[in-house]
């Protein structure tokens, strides 16, 4: 919500050609939390082992002997 936010504000910004983005602080640290959840998020998930395919190999003789 936060982060969708401030992209929108970004843009507007932008496409008005301003210089500088201002917001409360309320809003800054509502920003804040919402990257510092991700953050954890994305470095938890990489901490999760990665499953390796199993590959199962079957060799038979057939009539070899």
């Amino acid at each position: 919500m936060h982060l969708q936010r401030f992209i929108d504000r970004v843009s507007v910004t932008d496409s008005r050609q301003l210089k500088d983005l201002v917001m409360p602080m309320s809003d800054a640290r509502g920003l804040r939390d919402e990257l510092v959840k991700i953050l954890i998020e994305f470095h938890d998930r990489e901490k999760l082992p990665v499953e390796e395919p199993v590959i199962k190999v079957e060799i038979k003789g057939g009539r070899f002997k």
